[in-house]
């Protein structure tokens, strides 16, 4: 399992997530950062701090952008993204190499849940428009998207992209992330874009609660 963490001038909040990722359960995984169009070397020299995790410099500015990159410079089946500002628990890895059992299985995604609600952004956000998707698994299969391609398939359901994973396969039988959306570009959706394609495709994606990480 690779786990790619694409960021950009947050040089202390990649440092904490780092360090949550080295205290898994399993450490049997290979750790990736991909360093999105830097101002300066801040991020560079935190990831140098650690021996065991990549380092890799995207000039090119735009989320999915970074997140291609780091599929790209991944060298396992199954390719995991995390976002720079949350920590994973330890059992996180344990858990997503177990989770793609089923073949047809290209994309599973998590709970994602916030590190506290001491504001009111917080909780307006955590209330209307939360990355909470609930505490029961669900499947997204052929049946599921055949039920709403008329009207338009509410992709964005499936999970975030704080918390996904996906069989590095996938990238060869759909394409990569569409490097026109998301930040550095049209504002956000380009992990939903890419579940669309998979669904549509006749692959699964799958969301597990027990997957869970603290944004």
């Amino acid at each position: 399992l690779s786990v790619v963490i694409c960021t950009r001038n947050r040089p202390t909040e990649i440092d904490k997530c780092i360090q949550a990722l080295l205290k898994s359960n399993d450490t049997d995984f290979e750790l990736i950062v991909v360093d999105n169009a830097p101002d300066d070397d801040s991020t560079e020299k935190v990831v140098e701090k650690y021996s065991q995790v990549k380092y890799v410099k995207e000039p090119r500015k735009g989320l999915d952008v970074a997140r291609n990159t780091g599929a790209r410079y991944a060298s396992h089946d199954i390719v995991a993204y995390t976002d720079d500002d949350v920590i994973v628990e330890p059992n996180w890895i344990q858990l997503l190499k177990t989770s793609f059992s089923d073949p047809k299985t290209m994309a599973v995604t998590g709970l994602v849940i916030p590190v506290s609600l001491s504001t009111r952004a917080q909780y307006t956000f955590e209330k209307d428009w939360g990355f909470n998707k609930g505490y029961l698994p669900k499947i997204f299969d052929e049946k599921y998207f055949a039920e709403h391609v008329d009207i338009g398939v509410p992709v964005w359901d499936i999970g975030a992209g704080a918390n996904m994973a996906f069989r590095k396969k996938i990238f060869e039988l759909v394409g990569w992330f569409d490097e026109r959306l998301d930040v550095g570009a049209s504002g956000c959706s380009g992990d939903s874009e890419f579940w669309h394609r998979i669904l549509a495709e006749g692959y699964h994606c799958n969301y597990y609660p027990y997957l869970f990480v603290h944004h």
